[in-house]
């Protein structure tokens, strides 16, 4: 899903992922690195990273550069992560069989990535006329 919003600050894209397998916790830590890179240095340290949440992160800032150059006609150079933030989703609920016949109950975190990538050039060009 891409938002496109015109505001004082520049053109930005808005991204957002959901459902994705994984805890809250282990994409937070990937998270944290990218915040406020431009495009380039977070493709970079994505790719380098040995986390396993580093991937699905790493396609969603791909395409988020891919749609904001293709759409929006921004430079892909000139792009940084304003925004990025991970959101628990819902639990996928599996029975696990045990002993005696009996189940046990597995619940499996999901979350949701929220990544705002905005224009540096533009950004700089409002600051100046202020």
């Amino acid at each position: 899903m891409i938002k496109k919003k015109n505001s004082n600050s520049g053109r930005e894209v808005k991204v957002l992922a959901q459902h994705i397998c994984m805890s809250v916790f282990k994409m937070r830590r990937v998270i944290d690195q990218i915040r406020g890179r431009s495009y380039e240095e977070t493709l970079m340290i994505l790719e380098l990273m040995p986390y396993r949440a580093s991937y699905p992160i790493f396609k969603l800032v791909y395409s988020a550069a891919a749609n904001a150059s293709h759409n929006m006609g921004l430079n892909e150079a000139d792009l940084f992560i304003s925004k990025a933030e991970v959101n628990g989703g819902p639990f996928v609920k599996k029975l696990r069989p045990r002993a005696r016949g009996r189940s046990y109950p597995i619940k499996r975190t999901t979350c949701h990535i929220t990544i705002v990538l905005k224009d540096k050039s533009k950004l700089f060009l409002d600051e100046s006329k202020v």
